[in-house]
């Protein structure tokens, strides 16, 4: 067992014996080596001023995500790589000058920066997309920067620096060594659990399932932390001591996906990110509402699992999931069970989940050539919001009647929840008489008694889950036409910025 926590600065190694387990990465760059190029600005993972790209290997290969430092753990750290925009410029052979990163330079020339503040931030998300190695377009770039608030230099500016910086090959530094940053990884992955700290407070990341459980079991009071996107604001937000924290970003076993032709079965420590062209191949609208959960740098840290396993009746994968019929897993020591999603949540807060038990995949069914799916997500803001409500549709047609039906709502209950009494009157209802579709628009009365709080009231909330139901299937009654050619299905529409 190793109780130290290593990771590469910049390629150079990086080793701590110190290592609280509530520190984030940004008190760590600010206040430790006082690199206070990034910055912090909410403490919450949404304005993106703290951004950073974390380098880590996939299938091999060295890989940067940007990522929100306020809310990462130093700890979860362990294994990869931090880059900063301190470490973008390098010293050019003119005495005392600095030769910036290409994305910089284009920044600077296409005046994407004013008070400054946000720069930082920005240039890092760039930075990942640079390494991306794609032919960025508009679209690409407006996602990349979802997560990146800028009040005073408007976007067009920074868009066209980005336009002209990620033209799809990296030529600098970075991928100039990036086979020296690969070898160094490599050696730092070692497979052994880590254990920072006493039996009253500690950091730990098992490096395997069996550890993992063994811990957890022992120690049923930790904090399970997967990308932190929910924990650490806990910490940031709520200033709450978290004594013991369990992270699991290093068992191998959950960061698996695996699929065959019925299912595709996803670890809980997959990231958003890593799992989003799997799932799309389930419907578009999976990928879409994928999407817009959080920003980039939030999807590349929190995972599906993480999003279950605390439990939010507004979270976004559930109601997906649920509709889908998805399955989940859970394991406590040596033993493990499985469930439908829909029973693990039993009420507001509380979850079928035992003391030292956690989730360890999910098994999501994939749709049968007579299924069609449909899924919306309805918020204030459409970029990196969280929802008012979501809800999902997975209906079956048989010579244009619905047959079976499922339907899932987030945000219309303290749970994710079904709407049982709108699925019973959804079947043998024939999809070219819509008007029987107000009548199951109207069983969702008997479904759900929404609440009103700051992001909608309750009778919008049921006004919107019937208008959503009306809206998919009107876009089921039109599929055949989708197949003929004569109606595009529109995914994701939005404004260029």
């Amino acid at each position: 067992m190793r109780q130290s926590v290593k990771f590469l600065r910049d390629g150079e190694l990086v080793e701590l014996d110190n290592v609280d387990p509530n520190e984030t990465l940004l008190d760590y760059l600010r206040l430790r080596e006082r690199s206070c190029g990034t910055k912090e600005g909410c403490g919450e993972g949404d304005c993106g001023a703290c951004s950073v790209a974390i380098g880590s290997l996939k299938d091999g290969k060295l890989e940067y995500q940007a990522v929100n430092s306020c809310i990462q753990l130093l700890g979860m750290m362990d294994g990869k790589e931090v880059i900063t925009v301190d470490d973008l410029s390098k010293n050019s052979q003119a005495k005392g000058s600095q030769e910036l990163h290409p994305v910089q330079d284009a920044m600077l020339r296409h005046h994407g920066s004013q008070c400054g503040f946000c720069t930082p931030g920005i240039v890092m998300s760039l930075f990942t997309l640079y390494h991306a190695e794609t032919k960025a377009d508009r679209n690409t770039i407006n996602d990349q920067l979802a997560g990146n608030l800028c009040r005073c230099t408007g976007y067009r500016p920074i868009i066209d620096a980005a336009l002209e910086s990620c033209t799809g090959k990296a030529e600098d530094r970075f991928s100039q060594d990036a086979q020296t940053r690969t070898s160094k990884l490599n050696d730092l992955d070692d497979k052994e659990d880590l254990f920072i700290g006493n039996e009253a407070k500690f950091f730990a990341a098992p490096a395997s399932t069996e550890a993992l459980a063994s811990l957890y079991e022992k120690h049923p009071d930790a904090v399970i932390v997967a990308g932190a996107t929910d924990v650490g604001l806990w910490i940031t937000k709520q200033l709450r001591d978290l004594p013991k924290v369990i992270h699991i970003g290093r068992v191998t076993e959950l960061q698996k996906i695996d699929h065959s032709n019925d299912e595709i079965i996803i670890g809980a420590g997959v990231t958003y990110a890593d799992a989003k062209e799997i799932l799309a191949t389930i419907d578009p609208d999976v990928a879409e509402i994928i999407r817009r959960i959080g920003s980039t740098q939030v999807r590349a840290s929190g995972t599906i699992g993480g999003n279950i396993a605390n439990g939010s009746p507004i979270g976004d994968s559930p109601p997906l999931l649920i509709a889908l019929n998805a399955k989940l897993s859970l394991q406590k020591g040596v033993h493990s069970r499985e469930m439908d999603l829909e029973d693990f949540f039993i009420d507001y807060g509380k979850q079928d989940r035992k003391a030292g038990e956690f989730v360890s995949k999910i098994r999501v069914p994939k749709l049968a050539k007579n299924e069609i799916f449909r899924s919306y997500k309805i918020s204030k803001r459409f970029d990196q919001d969280i929802s008012a409500l979501l809800a999902a549709f997975r209906l079956t047609i048989d010579n244009g009647k619905v047959t079976q039906a499922r339907i899932a709502y987030g945000g219309m209950a303290g749970i994710p929840k079904r709407a049982e009494h709108t699925e019973k009157v959804l079947v043998g209802i024939d999809l070219n008489a819509s008007q029987t579709w107000e009548k199951a628009a109207k069983a969702l009365e008997q479904d759900f008694t929404p609440l009103s709080d700051m992001r909608a009231s309750a009778g919008y909330r049921i006004e919107v889950a019937k208008g959503l139901l009306i809206k998919a299937l009107h876009e089921v009654s039109n599929e055949k036409a989708d197949q003929q050619g004569n109606q595009t299905r529109v995914i994701g529409v939005r404004e260029a910025v």
